[in-house]
């Protein structure tokens, strides 16, 4: 997948962005921006991937992404399908880290606030949310002015003080994206991304670092906080992960279009990452 940014800027006079968004799927781009994105899934499935994360979506999630965090919403294949009326809403709040000025998130009182935006970093999918906050994203958009940044305040401090959350990225992803690194993190991982479905060696990705083997297997273990055959592993299982549930495609068939030239190392490595098997998998998630 390409990586594209996104200009996101927030309108003049406004803090922040709010936006109620209704399409028959959503925007097929792996992308990110400087803006923070509040996200609240009101209709649609599919996969989520957010940095090197990559898992199924469903109504009534809600993801925090933090600044530069690379994301993409993929609807599942029957919403691309010319006989579809189904329907991808969500909503979707933008803002900078700073949207209220430097000094205001240093306040005592907004601790809180202040944490979660940094946690962010990683993206955070909240479980459980009382339906109360819910309700608060759905209505911001009728807001005005002055109600409409009080009542995003009360939604992020909710959010703030809600305890079951899931941390989406690994913090090896986000050092191996930031722009201190000297060589060319983009390329490496768009090469993944772009060959992880046909058997690729470690040769030639370090080749696409211009490093040699033993040094870009030191530094991508020390990035990734795992091997890069530990990290392949992980995009193909999650690529077959999403084939797995749709309806036009079987385990062996999978097997081969998520990179794996054996059946029986498919099964063992999905069963390593996942838990359980292809087979369990598909029996859990299958959407009829």
């Amino acid at each position: 997948m390409k990586l594209h940014f996104l200009d996101r800027t927030i309108i003049e006079n406004n803090s922040f962005a709010i936006k109620e968004n209704s399409y028959p799927y959503f925007l097929r781009i792996w992308h990110y921006h400087p803006e923070l994105e509040l996200v609240y899934i009101n209709k649609s499935t599919g996969t989520r991937f957010i940095g090197d994360s990559i898992e199924r979506f469903s109504e009534g999630e809600v993801v925090l992404i933090g600044p530069n965090l690379p994301h993409m919403w993929l609807n599942d294949k029957k919403y691309f399908s010319d006989s579809s009326n189904l329907v991808a809403e969500a909503y979707a709040i933008h803002f900078k880290k700073d949207f209220l000025g430097k000094e205001f998130l240093n306040a005592p009182e907004l601790k809180n606030v202040s944490d979660l935006i940094e946690t962010s970093i990683l993206g955070i999918k909240f479980v459980g949310l009382d339906k109360k906050v819910i309700a608060l994203i759905k209505e911001l958009p009728k807001k005005r002015s002055f109600e409409k940044l009080i009542q995003f305040l009360e939604i992020l401090n909710s959010l703030a003080n809600h305890t079951e959350r899931v941390l989406l990225s690994s913090k090896g992803y986000l050092s191996s994206f930031k722009k201190s690194y000297n060589i060319n993190r983009d390329r490496v991982l768009q090469y993944i991304f772009n060959n992880f479905n046909r058997s690729i060696t470690l040769v030639e990705v370090a080749a696409i670092a211009n490093m040699n083997t033993s040094a870009f297997s030191r530094y991508f273990k020390k990035t990734h906080r795992k091997t890069f055959k530990e990290y392949l592993n992980e995009i193909r299982v999650g690529y077959a992960c999403k084939l797995l549930t749709e309806n036009d495609h079987n385990i062996t068939r999978i097997c081969y279009e998520s990179g794996y030239n054996s059946v029986s190392n498919f099964n063992r490595q999905f069963k390593k990452i996942m838990g359980i098997s292809p087979s369990e998998y598909l029996r859990q998630h299958r959407i009829t």
